[in-house]
């Protein structure tokens, strides 16, 4: 009876090496955007991932609570804002708004939750006085610094390395009103026209890392199941934010799993708006369908660095030609047996590993495609557009975007994922 009761159940979930046994709810907390340019592929392969996360855990009957956060107050959003001569707030929500209808024609479901930093000032606040009071931050100048170098050792980075990153991330290791270079900001001074709250220092805004340790804290309280994000953003943010948590609850760790995914590069060269090799996802789908970018991303190991080509995204399109093809056939629901349905299951519970339910050589191969894109390369973003409103923001395409309808994104992506 005990052998037959185990048969029945779903599969225990592992994720990065971590058993992440369940009881009914997961918490998963994913940084989602800094909202201040353009969705590009590596954007859409980390939250894919995510929202693979979320399916197949639901899949397996438990309730996913996804909080993804939305980082409007930052520096480098600020700097976009005052390029564009647009306020910050205003700016982040039509940046927003252009990533949800990519995220949405990709079929990536929305989160429960999503705080946005703005609103989460007074979290903040109470953060930063509660890791004063247990003397794991110090005031100086207005400034409030959390002790960083524990975590800085802890993330298993050459000093030189950490540094590099920590000053390549904004954290600024070389302020000399820090104990050590690297202790972060909780809480900073503002200067001339960035935005300031009244707090018990001086007027000023909240860190980046405390943003989110803020935001994850209110919202699932001292932990949570799954941290996810870039993995570009393991160290310095990943690191911190986890950090701040644990000091400031005394609870360790912060997180029972981890999903850092994939960068994305081209030609080597890891994709960003600094090395003017954006492929944009708006772009990709005037050419190709969803399914296709989808199968992109996820035929491979969701931590597996990669290369971006066309030519692995025409084979990806062949793919889908023949998954569609396959489904169709009269004979298909012979395939639906519960032994396969179960071996599906087991191999996406076992680290999200998806490249058993492909077929062998599906996206890697040179695979022969019969779908025939435009023949245009896709424009690397580097040059200035408008926005609506003819304001002009550095690297942003707006012009030539269709209008996506939620409708008409549900008829292009219900076919690949339900």
């Amino acid at each position: 009876m005990e052998q037959t009761l185990a048969a029945g159940l779903p599969p225990v979930a592992t994720l990065g090496g971590m058993t992440l046994p369940l009881v009914g709810r997961a918490r998963v907390y994913a940084y989602g955007i800094t909202p201040y340019d353009v969705t590009h592929l590596g954007h859409a392969a980390t939250f894919m991932w995510v929202d693979t996360l979320a399916r197949v855990l639901h899949a397996d009957g438990t309730e996913v609570i996804m909080c993804r956060n939305v980082t409007d107050v930052d520096d480098v959003l600020l700097a976009a804002a005052g390029r564009s001569g647009s306020p910050y707030d205003e700016f982040a929500v039509i940046q927003q708004f252009y990533f949800d209808q990519d995220m949405a024609a990709l079929g990536v479901r929305p989160p429960a939750v999503q705080p946005r930093a703005h609103a989460y000032i007074g979290q903040v606040i109470a953060l930063a006085t509660g890791l004063l009071a247990r003397e794991a931050a110090y005031q100086r100048d207005g400034q409030v610094y959390f002790r960083g170098a524990a975590a800085a050792r802890r993330a298993g980075l050459d000093r030189h390395v950490a540094l590099r990153l920590a000053a390549e991330y904004g954290d600024h290791p070389d302020d000399a009103r820090k104990d050590d270079p690297f202790d972060v900001a909780v809480w900073q001074a503002s200067d001339g026209d960035q935005p300031a709250w009244e707090s018990p220092w001086e007027p000023g805004r909240p860190g980046w890392h405390a943003e989110c340790a803020a935001m994850a804290l209110h919202t699932f309280g001292p932990a949570v199941d799954v941290h996810a994000g870039g993995g570009d953003l393991r160290f310095p943010h990943h690191a911190y934010q986890a950090a701040l948590a644990e000091a400031f609850t005394g609870v360790t760790p912060f997180a029972r799993a981890r999903l850092q995914a994939s960068v994305v590069r081209v030609a080597g060269a890891k994709m960003a708006k600094s090395a003017g090799n954006l492929v944009l996802v708006s772009e990709l789908l005037k050419d190709y369908p969803p399914g296709a970018v989808r199968l992109l991303i996820l035929g491979r190991r969701w931590d597996q660095d990669w290369d971006y080509d066309r030519a692995s995204l025409d084979q990806a399109a062949a793919l889908l030609e023949r998954l569609h093809a396959a489904a169709g056939r009269p004979d298909r629901a012979a395939a639906r047996t519960s032994t396969a349905v179960g071996a599906v299951r087991a191999a996406l519970a076992s680290d999200l590993d998806v490249r058993p339910r492909l077929p062998p050589g599906a996206v890697v191969s040179g695979m022969a495609s019969t779908h025939k894109p435009a023949d245009r390369p896709h424009r690397l973003i580097t040059t200035p557009a408008q926005d609506t409103a003819g304001r002009t923001i550095p690297g942003r395409v707006y012009a030539g975007r269709r209008a996506r309808t939620a409708s008409s994104c549900w008829m292009r992506s219900s076919r690949i994922h339900g």
